[in-house]
């Protein structure tokens, strides 16, 4: 993929997603990061770029439980649109539920389940895979 221009955090938790920013710019994971509290706003900004042509998410990194709209609503959503640019889609939870992690890796469209928290190492190593096409 090369650099990663645009990612999606979507996360209803202010104090993971303050976290998650500063790793995201020690790491230099992407160029830009727009953060959502949950799947209902992501969902909107999504549709938005898409009918106006805008670019879209290299990657999104998205929690499961969350209010308006959760993680596999949103999951289903993006599932019906198609597009020509592939985007990384990681689902993020502190869930270590086999049944949901079994649940993510039946959607196409994800690349992985990983458990919080998002640590320096997971997210420098997510960015390697992600560049050198692992995923």
């Amino acid at each position: 993929m090369g650099e990663i221009g645009l990612t999606y955090i979507v996360d209803d938790d202010p104090l993971y997603n303050f976290g998650t920013k500063k790793i995201i710019e020690i790491t230099a994971f992407t160029k830009k990061a727009l953060f959502f509290l949950n799947g209902e706003e992501a969902w909107e900004d999504f549709r938005q770029r898409v009918e106006n042509n805008e670019p879209i998410p290299d990657v999104i990194l998205t929690d499961i439980n969350m209010p308006l709209m959760n993680g596999w609503q949103l999951l289903d959503k993006i599932g019906e649109v198609t597009l020509d640019h592939p985007i990384k889609i990681f689902v993020i939870s502190s869930s270590i539920n086999k049944d949901e992690m079994d649940k993510a890796k039946k959607y196409e469209h994800v690349s992985d389940y990983i458990v919080k928290p998002l640590t320096l190492d997971k997210v420098k190593n997510l960015k390697r895979k992600i560049v050198e096409g692992e995923y």
